[in-house]
């Protein structure tokens, strides 16, 4: 009989896993003795019994139900330990499986900790990224939640390693049912899918930086986990804008906040939601206190393959620049939904979705003109793009940056 691995502290894993095998062949054992018994009583009643073997076969998956619905002839361990065979091999075979020790107990998978990033010292310092270096990381073998491996049903996060069984997933409560179904259709295409990790941008934030953000919230009388309208994100920033400034906003800055919200609301509901206010919030806290040497630092290898493709793509006369017209093209290629049969990796303007209606324009078209041509290195462009990269991480439809024109 096989046993599957988890992947921290095998050895121990492993006598787990032999103790609960001991138990369900102790429960077969069990089975055994009462079907021998019944072919007993079923010859001293002159009525044929079928052999051990077609009641294996046939009762593989019905025996144990059976005898928990009859519970003649079994005591009340008995009829436990059926229960948790049951429970066991249903986990088992489904790979959807918790610690040996937790078997008698349904519904119990926790959301696992986390433990804010931490500033280092080298935290602003370049970080070399080489453009002919492809790291493609695999992913991981085994489900993050449950630890166990399956050769199928596992779903990848696009931008780390990890992946995930749905049912894990649903067990967490993480995920609503139609946020399951758009990661069973996603995941495995072009688009991809971001796991609860990496979709909450948010959780980029150290200690320090979330802190100073729910304090703003509070003075601001922000409710977490609700909705804001246009008044509400209106008065947010206005109280923000005092308390950094001193002043009020501007009729202008008000227009802005207001185009804001609109990218915040790609579905015209009225209202944003709080998950999509609280990464547009994050991103504005990363934006001043990080330099672009550190939002680099935050970028996962697969964001980095997909930089590299998209950077080599542009490059086509491979000398190592691209234009800064290409730069900010890529940068708004980041935010876009392609179609699932899509193959391509390369940039085109037609990709590129609605673009917010306050980006920044140059006063002067000749200035413009000047500014498109401006060479733009692999290195000056991973970390001009880093925000941007970061930015589309969620699988929100919601425009959670300003994109440049």
């Amino acid at each position: 009989m096989g046993v599957l691995m988890s992947k921290k502290q095998p050895v121990d894993k492993v006598q787990r896993c032999t103790a609960v095998v001991s138990a369900f062949q102790s429960g077969i054992k069990d089975r055994a003795a009462l079907v021998k018994q019944a072919e007993g009583d079923a010859e001293d009643s002159g009525v044929p019994a079928k052999t051990s073997t077609g009641v294996e076969e046939k009762n593989t998956e019905e025996g144990e139900a059976g005898e928990m619905e009859s519970g003649s002839g079994l005591s009340a361990a008995q009829q436990a330990s059926v229960s948790v065979n049951q429970e066991a091999w249903s986990r088992l075979r489904d790979g959807k499986g918790v610690e040996p020790e937790d078997l008698e107990k349904s519904h119990q998978l926790t959301p696992p900790a986390y433990v804010r990033p931490k500033r280092k010292a080298d935290d602003d310092q370049p970080l070399e990224v080489e453009l002919a270096k492809k790291e493609q990381p695999p992913s991981d073998e085994m489900c993050d939640v449950c630890e166990v491996w399956t050769a199928d049903d596992l779903y990848p996060c696009r931008i780390c390693t990890r992946v995930f069984h749905d049912g894990c997933l649903r067990e967490l409560g993480y995920l609503r049912a139609e946020a399951l179904q758009e990661m069973r259709d996603t995941a495995h295409t072009v688009t991809g899918w971001s796991c609860y990790y990496c979709d909450n941008l948010n959780l980029l934030l150290t200690e320090e930086e979330m802190y100073s953000l729910m304090e703003t919230f509070k003075q601001c009388k922000i409710i977490p986990e609700s909705c804001l309208v246009s008044d509400e994100l209106l008065q947010y920033h206005h109280f923000v804008s005092k308390q950094q400034f001193d002043k009020d906003l501007t009729d202008e800055q008000e227009e802005e906040v207001l185009a804001q919200f609109a990218t915040l609301d790609p579905g015209k509901k009225g209202h944003i939601e709080w998950s999509d206010f609280l990464y547009f919030e994050s991103l504005a806290v990363l934006r001043k206190f990080r330099t672009e040497n550190s939002l680099v630092r935050l970028l996962t290898a697969k964001e980095r393959d997909t930089a590299r493709l998209v950077f080599l793509g542009l490059d086509l006369d491979e000398d190592g620049l691209i234009t800064r017209a290409e730069c900010r093209q890529a940068q708004q290629s980041w935010f876009t939904k392609l179609s699932k049969d899509s193959q391509s990796c390369n940039v085109s303007i037609s990709h590129v979705g609605p673009i917010c209606e306050s980006s920044p324009t140059s006063s002067s078209s000749e200035q413009s003109k000047t500014d498109d041509i401006r060479p733009i290195s692999w290195a000056d462009f991973l970390r001009e793009s880093s925000i941007y990269i970061l930015a589309a991480r969620p699988n929100s439809s919601a425009m959670h940056i300003r994109l440049p024109l």
